[in-house]
């Protein structure tokens, strides 16, 4: 985990994907779900896969986390599908997928690859396979992706009086391309992602500063949860209105969080608001609970 060494009053922890990025729509729908089609054999329910994998990446609260996890819910989601059952088609979830998940806190290719190389279990390969191609996808595909507007001018404000790091279940290469190409890299101290550990684990930097001096700004109910795990406020990006939310921060928000304002009803309905914007349920959802 990377640890930092204050050098200023503030800390700022900032994801990527969908947050200061709008690239978590074409990394999912043009690099992920037409790979887990492929690898896992789903050609013949196609759509439903692809409504399951956009529901959890992008459209739930579990829009934001690791794609390991999300693989894994996505294909629950599936299973749970009358048109996919009408098929005859058997979905499945790898059990040894799903315990390496449980017990690993660094989810990235570097520590499935060692399991791999311990274990020689075909579906943690297959995990690993797809997760390679993906990133492949990735390097290929998404290239030329700005900054929303104001993320900018928010990392140069946040720049003056916070120690800024991004925050973000991306691997790490992808986020240093789309940081340096776009030359916003010079405002943040170090870049964290899936293989720096989980944002929760990085965000306990948060610790070496004063009450309410740190701030974690995300997309997804995860980053809040970090947030809250770590004592740190939240500042959401709201997702389908990300320009206004940014616009709102540049234009108030950091100023109340440098004026140890931003604490109590101020966050509280920046939360309220947040919350109504990504469901738990998806509405194709016919199963009884």
């Amino acid at each position: 985990m990377y640890e930092i060494t204050p050098t200023k009053e503030f800390f700022v922890g900032v994801d990527s994907d969908g947050c200061a990025f709008d690239t978590m729509e074409l990394k999912h729908k043009e690099c992920f779900i037409p790979n887990t089609i492929k690898y896992y054999n789903l050609q013949s329910v196609s759509k439903y896969a692809r409504e399951a994998a956009e529901f959890v990446n992008l459209y739930s609260k579990s829009r934001g986390i690791n794609r390991f996890p999300a693989l894994v819910e996505s294909l629950e989601w599936l299973q749970r599908r009358p048109e996919v059952a009408a098929r005859n088609i058997e979905i499945n979830v790898p059990a040894v997928l799903k315990q390496w998940i449980e017990e690993e806190t660094k989810l990235g290719n570097p520590t499935l690859e060692a399991k791999v190389a311990e274990t020689g279990d075909p579906d943690l390969q297959l995990a690993l396979d797809w997760s390679v191609k993906v990133n492949d996808t990735v390097a290929d595909m998404v290239h030329g992706v700005a900054p929303f507007p104001n993320v900018r001018e928010s990392l140069q404000r946040l720049d003056e009086k916070a120690d800024v790091l991004v925050c973000s279940a991306t691997p790490n290469a992808a986020l240093k391309q789309e940081w340096s190409e776009n030359d916003i890299e010079q405002y943040v101290v170090e870049i964290c992602g899936q293989e720096s550990g989980s944002k929760k684990e990085t965000l306990s930097n948060a610790t070496k500063y004063g009450e309410n001096k740190s701030l974690m700004i995300g997309d997804a109910p995860g980053d809040f949860r970090a947030a809250v795990a770590n004592n740190v406020l939240f500042y959401p990006i709201n997702p389908g209105d990300e320009e206004r939310s940014w616009q709102r921060f540049v234009d108030e928000s950091i100023h109340k969080f440098f004026a140890g304002e931003f604490a109590g009803d101020y966050q509280q309905m920046l939360l309220d608001e947040f919350d109504s914007y990504l469901p738990e349920q998806p509405s194709w959802d016919l199963i009884d609970a």
